[in-house]
């Protein structure tokens, strides 16, 4: 009998021993146009990959790798700000394999480029055509991919004309799994504060998307960012000044999101719970006197970073877009 080729592509992780790592692994080992072919991770070499991640126990005997392999079809880069660009430059990546990067070391314009690799802004409801046809992929970051989401049919029609005000509140694994002082579970229990206020890195990434919509842009982002007593995911609240009323402006969403799998659109209430451990994004537009108010949510470890990232690459291969994303929210 003759054996059959796989028609699967390989898929190898650097940095698997985090929460975007992790996250990628439960994603992929259930994709059914992908084969893990390693997981790099130098502090867990050796070590079964359920012994880091102990909820993959049952799901894959892969263990962590020290080892770099070029037999592969795309490279996720889950490592920290600063490192992604550094592993590159120690360690160069033949042209054929596709590379998406979920640090911050490649988003903006200016960093988009690394010797002959070019990176492109992967927020598919941003640049779903640019990213089918890319070699490399620069992952938005969490709060930058929630915040645009509420944002862009505005810019699309040229009607970011006021002020954004935005409130937004994050769980903890936003910070990463490193321990820290406004991580550490008796700190972060029952409390509640704010961080990086009108400064927050993400806002560099929003200013660039929203000018390639709406160029003349030049109103300011007003954006405090909140530390929120739970795990994962990330509730926005957004306001600006408009002429529209709430029938154009649901509208103008709907029409804007239309054939996008992930994000939609609604006037009734949300909460948190409709999107976690999903790769949605729920937005409600609703107008209150002379604004426009938005609530874009969605869960900081998939749609706005790993779920986000297999998006990518589903585009950049030509799969469905919903491949190995059809994941059921926590709901209660």
């Amino acid at each position: 009998m003759t054996e059959l080729k796989s028609n699967k592509i390989k898929a190898g992780i650097i940095g698997g021993a985090g929460y975007t790592g992790g996250e990628m692994l439960r994603i992929l080992v259930n994709h059914p146009d992908v084969d893990i072919a390693f997981v790099h991770s130098n502090s867990n070499a050796g070590n079964f990959i359920y012994e880091v991640h102990t909820d993959l126990f049952g799901d894959t005997d892969l263990k962590f790798t020290g080892e770099l392999s070029t037999d592969i079809d795309v490279l996720f880069l889950c490592v920290g700000h600063g490192d992604a660009r550094k592993f590159l430059e120690s360690n160069p990546i033949p042209d054929h394999i596709k590379i998406i990067d979920l640090s911050q070391d490649f988003r903006l314009g200016q960093n988009s480029q690394l010797e002959n690799k070019k990176f492109i802004y992967g927020l598919p409801e941003l640049n779903r055509d640019a990213i089918k046809s890319a070699q490399n992929i620069a992952n938005p970051g969490c709060f930058a991919t929630c915040l645009q989401l509420g944002l862009l049919p505005l810019a699309a029609k040229g009607l970011l004309n006021s002020e954004v005000h935005i409130s937004a509140t994050t769980g903890s694994t936003g910070a990463g799994q490193k321990p820290s002082a406004t991580t550490h579970f008796t700190w972060r229990n029952d409390n509640l504060s704010v961080y990086k206020v009108f400064d927050h890195q993400h806002l560099n990434e929003i200013g660039e998307s929203l000018k390639q919509l709406q160029p003349a842009f030049n109103q300011a982002v007003n954006f405090i960012p909140h530390r929120g007593d739970f795990t994962r995911g990330i509730f926005a609240s957004i306001y600006l000044g408009s002429e529209l009323s709430e029938e154009e402006a649901l509208k103008i969403y709907e029409d804007y999101y239309a054939g996008h799998p992930f994000t939609h659109v609604t006037s009734r209430n949300i909460d948190l719970k409709q999107v976690i451990n999903t790769n949605k994004v729920f937005l409600q537009v609703k107008k209150y006197g002379n604004k426009i108010f938005i609530i874009s949510m969605l869960d900081n470890l998939l749609k706005g970073a790993s779920g986000q990232a297999v998006q990518n690459m589903n585009l950049l291969f030509g799969f469905d877009e919903r491949a190995g994303l059809r994941l059921k929210a926590t709901g209660f």
